[in-house]
């Protein structure tokens, strides 16, 4: 398997990841947000906002909305280690997050 395959699903997965994380289970986003994180709902919605219109970039035919999204998405899931870190999550709990911040960064160095 050529690594330009695996960028290219790589790119792939990372939206389908997020889409089904702050769609499919918004009710588990509400919770963390609210119960976990102490974050106010408008961070909550912003950062919803924020990652799917980043994760719609990685899937568009243009390679500079493609790198717009994959900067954005790598920054937004810093942020989100940084948020698991500071309240001492588990590492269960960090693994999503952990996960996508690793996949973007592979895919912005061998992209």
């Amino acid at each position: 398997m050529s690594i330009d395959l695996i960028i290219t699903i790589v790119k792939v997965i990372i939206p389908i990841s997020l889409f089904f994380v702050w769609v499919v289970r918004y009710e588990n986003i509400v919770q963390e947000f609210k119960n976990d994180f102490q974050y106010p709902s408008w961070l909550r919605d912003l950062t919803g906002v924020l990652k799917l219109s980043c994760a719609t970039m990685m899937l568009s035919s243009s390679i500079e909305l493609q790198e717009i999204g994959l900067f954005g998405i790598t920054a937004l899931m810093s942020f989100a280690v940084v948020t698991h870190l500071r309240i001492g999550s588990t590492p269960r709990k960090m693994l999503p997050s952990i996960t996508l911040l690793l996949l973007s960064l592979m895919v912005l160095y061998l992209g």
